[in-house]
């Protein structure tokens, strides 16, 4: 359901409660006030035909004759409702207006209602004692009923005129008042995927600007986006290139070697560009996850993934005959989300064991501090240059201090993968032995 059509079927059903309350109310207090000025009429008709009994204006009858007819009292439609009865004290009807029950209207003196033939009246009666009879003045409940409805429908006639009327100018109405956004979304639907250019900032509704503020942002956050992998492509594109390049050139080397020693060689340049190439692949693969949808998190205990990253790095570890030391208390375990906390600690140290010297030693040690794990890895490399520390993480950069041929995609993975677990990485600058360490909340 659209908005316009969502506000105005609020907007018209809140009307038409608003009506719908108004005419109840009208009609209860039209009620009242019609009960309160006929009753005054029964009473001051009762009194009237008392007091012309008493003046002789009207002569009743006794019991031997037939009753006296009442003459109607008042003027106007409302006279000729009422029904007039006298009745002597011994019981006898000795009065009654043309069109009265034969019935007896009321039964005590002052205000009544009664039930006559299966219909309701409202009935007054007045004794006059000098005289030795009561008068009754009555009219039907229906014809009150039927006045109330009278003036309710005078009421409801209009309003089934302006409702209408109502209705129409509150979809104008509301359709005026979404004309900014319907602006906003022709000035969207009339762009092009690639324009991510920010909206113009003319003058808006105060609603509309908040709304137009997020769509910029999003532009903006879309464009960095989608700078970052068009120059992630480039730049994969290229160190792909090397590699494959220098492949090429080797086995044209090896196959056109008429020795031994250089086809050996060129061999081993072949392996080396394919070990490079497969670190590459599976560390973009690790970034393309790292970067990817939320995983689900699990209990880790930290010796167990100290093993699988000493597993992971045995063809590097071996290569450089490098020493990794793991030094994590038993039992020592941590609540999140097991493939991250494994890319980033397989990554730094992976970055470690590379830029170690021969045979030297690196020590991934992890304790409880704080409320957090924090981890630290050592090890006895140049460590990062301070003019470095800025784009260290940055993808595909390659500082100065580094000795091997890495990618550039480790410690880009490491930062990404703390961001995701809410915990952050700190690098030493250019001091050996100095620790990189990654710190994680408990859970």
């Amino acid at each position: 359901m659209s908005i316009k059509v969502r506000l105005f079927l609020i907007l018209a059903l809140a009307t038409g409660l608003v009506w719908l309350s108004a005419v109840l109310w009208i009609e209860g207090s039209t009620r009242s006030q019609v009960e309160q000025v006929l009753d005054a009429r029964l009473s001051e008709s009762a009194n009237m035909v008392s007091s012309l009994i008493s003046d002789h204006r009207i002569e009743v009858g006794d019991a031997t004759r037939r009753p006296a007819t009442v003459p109607l009292l008042g003027s106007g439609d409302y006279s000729r409702q009422l029904s007039c009865q006298i009745w002597s004290l011994r019981g006898d009807l000795v009065g009654a207006s043309s069109g009265a029950p034969k019935s007896r209207l009321g039964a005590k003196d002052g205000f009544s209602t009664s039930v006559i033939d299966g219909e309701s009246w409202r009935v007054y009666s007045v004794r006059n004692d000098d005289l030795g009879v009561t008068v009754m003045v009555g009219d039907r409940m229906t014809m009150r009923d039927n006045l109330v409805h009278d003036v309710v429908a005078g009421l409801l006639w209009p309003a089934l005129v302006i409702l209408p009327l109502l209705a129409a100018l509150i979809w104008v109405s509301v359709g005026r008042g979404l004309a900014p956004l319907e602006g906003l979304e022709a000035a969207l639907r009339s762009r092009s995927p690639s324009d991510l250019s920010p909206l113009p900032t003319g003058p808006a509704p105060r609603e509309i600007r908040p709304v137009r503020r997020a769509l910029n942002s999003l532009f903006s956050q879309l464009e960095r986006v989608r700078r970052t992998e068009r120059d992630f492509t480039a730049f994969a594109a290229h160190e792909l290139k090397t590699p494959l390049a220098g492949l090429r050139t080797q086995a044209q080397i090896a196959r056109q070697a008429k020795d031994d020693a250089t086809r050996g060689k060129a061999l081993a340049a072949i392996e080396l560009s394919v070990d490079r190439t497969d670190r590459m692949v599976r560390q973009l693969l690790d970034l393309a996850t790292v970067e990817g949808e939320e995983t689900p998190t699990e209990q880790v205990v930290l010796t167990e993934l100290c093993a699988e990253i000493s597993t992971a790095l045995r063809q590097p570890i071996e290569a450089r005959a490098v020493q990794l030391s793991c030094d994590i208390p038993a039992g020592l375990g941590l609540f999140t989300n097991r493939f991250l906390l494994f890319a980033a600690l397989r990554n730094i140290a992976e970055n470690a064991v590379l830029a170690s010297p021969q045979s030297g030693t690196v020590r991934l040690a992890a304790q409880q501090e704080s409320g957090r794990v924090v981890f630290r890895v050592t090890d006895e490399g140049p460590g990062i240059d301070p003019d470095d520390l800025a784009r260290v993480t940055d993808r595909f950069f390659r500082g100065r201090a580094t000795s091997f041929q890495g990618s550039g995609l480790g410690l880009a993975i490491a930062v990404a993968a703390a961001n995701r677990m809410n915990g952050t990485l700190t690098f030493p600058a250019s001091k050996k032995g100095q620790a990189v360490e990654l710190a994680v909340a408990l859970n």
